[in-house]
């Protein structure tokens, strides 16, 4: 039978929860209705005057051709950070999962990239595909194939997206091999003597029990890509060349902080934050019904 714990009193459930409540309060509702009032408004970089505009911020926001190509560059970007990241990591887990030996070594050389913080993650990666000194594209080049994401945006949209996936693909492959770990040896054992291979094993047993995981990782994954990965896009091209890597949470900042456009840019976090919001929304609604818990 399913144990339930009863209060007495009406108000110490309240009580229990109240700091937790206090802190979403505090760092969340607050923030997002300061946002809506400030996008609803137009002030001077100094905040000296301030006058309601309603949806004029709005209105300029949709009729910017900037801004409307940095929702591709992001739905580009975060279906190949989320897609990748949790493909690759899922892989290595499968690997880290049947290593026998210096299985702990393995793990904790996957698990250091999430360590790193993530302006200190871009700045490496920038140093490895550096065109004048780095190793990569000094190998690259030597293949023939002539690397320089400073004038390239494609190559710079693939930098930024190789450096989000390696910052992230630790903590997924942390989920995916507790999820492996967790599946009943008995069930793949019971497969193997029935003579099911090491491919239809995976397809028909552990994955779709690890479609928990997935569903959860790929909503990580894409609030990640779409809120986290502004430190990691700042220090390594900087939204260029050009603005072809500026980002919905990268423009935020910048029309914000550089083009003291305030009311444009609280503007701008508020479709960003629906965006989320929708985006989570539609895979709590559609995706998860694939889900077999």
């Amino acid at each position: 039978m399913e144990k339930r714990v009863l209060f007495r009193s009406s108000w110490l459930p309240w009580v229990l929860i109240a700091p937790q409540m206090a802190v979403i309060l505090v760092f969340f509702f607050w923030p997002a209705s300061q946002a809506v009032l400030q996008s609803l408004q137009s002030e001077d970089a100094f905040g000296t005057s301030t006058v309601f505009v309603g949806l004029e911020n709005f209105q300029h926001l949709f009729q910017d051709p900037a801004y409307l190509e940095s929702f591709k560059v992001t739905a580009v970007f975060s279906v190949l950070v989320a897609g990748c990241g949790i493909a690759l990591s899922l892989v290595l887990a499968i690997f880290a999962d049947r290593i026998l030996r210096g299985a702990l070594a393995y793990k904790t050389f996957l698990i250091i990239p999430y360590a790193v913080a993530p302006a200190v993650a871009g700045v490496l990666w920038v140093f490895m595909f550096s065109p004048s000194i780095g190793v990569v594209a000094y190998g690259l080049r030597k293949m023939g194939y002539d690397w320089n994401h400073l004038l390239n945006s494609n190559q710079a949209l693939a930098l930024i997206v190789v450096a989000a996936v390696w910052k992230q693909i630790s903590y997924n492959f942390l989920f995916f091999l507790a999820g492996l770990q967790s599946i009943p040896k008995a069930l793949i054992e019971a497969a193997s003597i029935d003579g099911a291979g090491p491919l239809r094993r995976f397809w028909t047993i552990q994955f779709p029990l690890l479609s928990p995981t997935t569903f959860f990782l790929l909503v990580i994954n894409v609030v990640y890509a779409f809120f986290d990965t502004f430190a990691l896009v700042h220090a390594t091209t900087e939204g260029g060349p050009g603005r072809d890597t500026a980002i919905l949470v990268y423009k935020v900042w910048h029309d914000g902080f550089r083009a003291l456009d305030l009311g444009g840019s609280a503007a701008q976090s508020v479709v960003l934050m629906l965006i989320v919001v929708a985006l989570t929304v539609v895979q709590f609604r559609y995706v998860e019904k694939k889900v077999q818990y």
